[in-house]
């Protein structure tokens, strides 16, 4: 999705020297990229993608961890079973 808008605009940027690129205000204001975001720069098979960094995890981290450590899984049926 980000993509097709990106190039519905028509933007052309450049790396600078020093690595920097400058997102155009009217997709910063459109993705909420304000001043002192934080964004994520994700390696992809096409190339980069920025996204802003949330401060929710994802479900799968929030539960990760929840049984706590030890034993596998044959052992865990067996102790819900009550054998």
């Amino acid at each position: 999705m980000i993509c097709s808008v990106f190039f519905s605009y028509g933007f052309d940027m450049r790396v600078s020297e020093r690595g920097q690129v400058t997102i155009p205000k009217t997709l910063r204001d459109q993705f909420g990229m304000n001043h002192n975001v934080e964004v994520e720069m994700i390696p992809t098979k096409r190339g980069l993608l920025i996204q802003k960094r949330t401060t929710t995890a994802h479900p799968v981290e929030r539960i990760y961890g929840v049984l706590g450590g030890g034993g596998n899984t044959d052992d865990l049926i067996e102790e819900i079973r009550g054998r």
